[in-house]
């Protein structure tokens, strides 16, 4: 048998996505964003669906506000290019639970 060790990170998305499974029709985690020469540019952490139109969140295991805000700007700007409708933006920090809109 083969144990993979989850990150605490993970562990994060895991449980919010737990939460927020009511309210989407459809939910993606660890969503990798390439550029038009393929590289990896990016990865979203969850990326919810409602109605064609999808929710991004980012998580951080500690109070990073300024760094989530620079990364879910970055991927704002991504998803529009690829033409896909951004609604709102979300920080979630998993040590003290907070969930808050960017």
């Amino acid at each position: 048998m083969i144990f993979e060790k989850i990150l605490k990170h993970d562990k994060y998305v895991f449980s919010l996505c737990d939460t927020l499974n009511a309210r989407y029709d459809r939910i993606q985690t660890h969503v990798p964003l390439y550029s038009n020469k393929r590289r990896l540019v990016g990865e979203i952490d969850i990326l919810a669906y409602k109605n064609g139109i999808c929710d991004i969140y980012e998580v951080k295991c500690s109070h990073r506000i300024s760094k989530a805000k620079r990364q879910l700007k970055k991927l704002r700007k991504l998803m529009s290019i690829r033409h896909r409708i951004v609604g709102k933006t979300f920080f979630f920090c998993g040590e003290s639970g907070t969930l808050i809109s960017v």
